[in-house]
């Protein structure tokens, strides 16, 4: 039984292994193929933070929304509960679809950050002229200073998420089991709570478009 469980957990780590080196087999045959028709890393990196940002600006206005039609439904006076809780349900489900979208955005980033880094650094050591690759070196790292800032600003905005997206499906699945004016008592009560949490992600957001801004117009070719 022990060899057994051995031999298990063996053939999974194996498959996870397997997975994990296939997984970046395709992405450095990605990247190789978009070199030979000119695309660079560095283009599919200006990329990938161009959509990151443009997912961070749809949560936003997604929570923001979320929000609103919570703030209706506290304010409450008559109607069919049945379709104000399919309309909060709605909003927390479109919320956690930006959520995720954003944190698949950011992990694109950091897969071809990596990728783009490696190279650049290994490129610095072909060249022959002193005086240019420190000039590279340099660029490198402020580019690295400056994507790290990026990175930890974007993952504080999505981190912020998770408290508002928690609150929601309680709201929603509350509103589900007690479709009756007590239930929204009990909602408004956490309104003020929820109504923070967003206003304090959307600073987040700001800081975090704001941020990759900054990294786009860094960038940007001169």
């Amino acid at each position: 039984m022990i060899i057994s469980n051995h031999l298990i957990q063996f053939k999974k780590y194996s498959i996870f292994v397997c997975s994990l080196v296939f997984m970046l087999g395709c992405q450095s045959a990605y990247y190789s193929a978009m070199e030979k028709v000119g695309v660079h890393k560095r283009d599919i990196m200006l990329d990938r933070v161009e959509s990151a940002q443009t997912a961070q600006q749809d949560a936003q206005q997604q929570f923001t929304s979320a929000l609103a039609q919570l703030s209706q439904l506290i304010n409450y006076d008559g109607g069919d509960l049945a379709a104000q809780y399919e309309l909060i349900n709605d909003q927390y489900e479109a919320s956690e679809s930006s959520a995720k979208e954003v944190a698949s955005r950011i992990a694109a980033i950091e897969s071809v950050a990596d990728a783009l880094f490696d190279e650049w650094n290994d490129e610095i050591q072909q060249y022959s002229s002193t005086s240019l690759k420190q000039q590279s070196q340099q660029k490198l790292k402020k580019t690295q200073r400056n994507y790290e800032n990026l990175i930890k600003s974007m993952h504080r905005a999505k981190d912020r998420m998770a408290p508002v997206l928690s609150a929601l499906k309680d709201n929603s699945l509350y509103l589900k089991h007690n479709l009756n004016a007590q239930a929204i008592g009990a909602l408004q009560g956490e309104y003020k709570a929820i109504k923070r949490d967003v206003e304090s992600l959307v600073a987040e957001m700001n800081k975090a478009i704001a941020q990759s801004q900054q990294f786009i117009d860094l960038l940007q070719p001169e």
